[in-house]
């Protein structure tokens, strides 16, 4: 009797313990590094069908998509890379600058001969997604960006004021001597500030994105990912100095985070924008909201058929 209730003590707790943890890709999906635009880049690739690429943000990498990637690849091929110097790409010297890393894209695209596709983004995916987007007119579907500001943008000039985004000019040598083994610390802090209820971003999550970012290199590129902002303003303005965005667009905020903010940014750089707005959510969407997020993006996503 003891034996039966400590085996079946110990199934329970495997099997909350796997519940709790970042959940693998579907084992269908293929992994390959891909030498693009002067570096590598790691890359998440199933399903089949129309193409559709998933870029990631600050304090993530392409595992945040796991719901999202599960769900899609049923009836399209799934892209899911981590952006240059995060997750298992390589971290080169440079190229944060978003209009570099929008080539560092188009070259994944080209390996895998695929020449157009939809863009789904989160935060600073969200930037590099739009310097593509931009760049590349033509091999855009449609775009849904997640919950993060463009620079240049909109009122891109007015969010820079607020006070939480403090960390976009924390960086440079002496910044990464103070959080050189404390990655942990300083992660937690955009986890928690950043969530409408921080328990929800698992204990499970946060050990294994702050590992990620402990590898050499690693605060190195993500500090330079804000670093390159003023460059990105710049860039960005450029590019819509050719004219606003004309594909299909869907702007999704957090209720307790950007919110309609969103959808405003973006009707300052495409002209067929749709809001939506997650309840009861932060900016971490796939991780407060993860089965309402994925509804939201496969309903516009599939207007296309």
């Amino acid at each position: 009797m003891i034996r039966f209730l400590l085996a079946a003590l110990a199934i329970a707790l495997t099997a909350s313990g796997a519940l709790a943890q970042v959940q693998p890709f579907p084992p269908t999906f293929r992994t390959q590094d891909i030498a693009v635009n002067g570096t590598t880049i790691h890359v998440r690739v199933g399903g089949g069908g129309p193409a559709v690429v998933l870029l990631h943000g600050y304090g993530e990498t392409g595992d945040m998509w796991t719901p999202l990637a599960a769900d899609l690849m049923r009836d399209h091929l799934v892209i899911v890379p981590d952006l240059r110097g995060l997750g298992l790409s390589a971290k080169p010297a440079g190229g944060y600058d978003k209009k570099t890393q929008a080539e560092d894209v188009a070259g994944v695209l080209d390996a895998l001969k695929v020449r157009k596709a939809d863009l789904v983004t989160h935060d600073i995916g969200n930037m590099v997604g739009f310097a593509f987007a931009a760049g590349h007119r033509d091999r855009v579907g449609r775009f849904v960006l997640m919950d993060a500001p463009i620079p240049g943008v909109g009122p891109w000039e007015e969010i820079l004021k607020n006070p939480l985004l403090w960390h976009f000019r924390f960086g440079g040598p002496d910044m990464e001597r103070l959080v050189a083994g404390r990655e942990r610390i300083y992660l937690d802090r955009f986890w928690n500030e950043f969530s409408a209820k921080p328990e929800r971003f698992t204990e499970a999550s946060r050990q294994h994105y702050a590992a990620l970012y402990a590898m050499p290199g690693a605060m190195h590129a993500g500090f330079a990912q804000f670093a390159a902002f003023d460059q990105d303003a710049i860039d960005d303005r450029a590019l819509l100095a050719g004219g606003k965005l004309t594909m299909p667009v869907l702007a999704i905020g957090g209720e307790k985070s950007f919110g309609t903010t969103m959808a405003a940014v973006m009707r300052s750089a495409a002209s067929d924008v749709e809001g939506a707005v997650i309840p009861d959510a932060g900016h971490w969407l796939m991780e407060e909201q993860p089965q309402a997020t994925v509804a939201v993006v496969r309903a516009f996503l599939d207007k296309r058929k």
